[in-house]
C-alpha cells in the first residue's frame, strides 16, 4: 500500500462519526478499527450478535464508494481516496 493511500485511509477513519463503504452492491457501515498494509478493518453493527468485522484490501477500497457521517450536517458525505 502506498504512503499516500495509507494517509487517505487514516483521514477516512478519522472523518465523521461512522464510515460507510459500498463495494459491488454490498454496503458496510460502522467504524474503522484498524488499517494495515494488508487493508482496512471495518466493524459493522452495534454488538457481537448483529455486527461483523470485515477486512477490505487496498484494491477493493480503491474500487469502493466511501462516505462518512458528518454530525455537523447530519448527513452522509462522500469521501474520495
Amino acid at each position: 500500500m502506498s504512503e499516500a493511500l495509507l494517509e487517505r485511509l487514516i483521514d477516512f477513519a478519522e472523518a465523521g462519526n461512522q464510515q460507510k463503504i459500498t463495494l459491488e452492491g454490498t454496503t458496510y457501515q460502522g467504524w474503522v478499527m484498524e488499517i494495515t498494509e494488508e487493508g482496512l478493518l471495518i466493524s459493522t453493527g452495534y454488538n457481537d450478535k448483529k455486527g461483523k468485522d470485515i477486512w477490505l484490501s487496498p484494491s477493493q477500497l480503491q474500487k469502493a464508494n466511501l462516505s462518512f457521517w458528518n454530525n455537523a450536517n447530519s448527513q452522509w458525505e462522500v469521501f474520495t481516496l
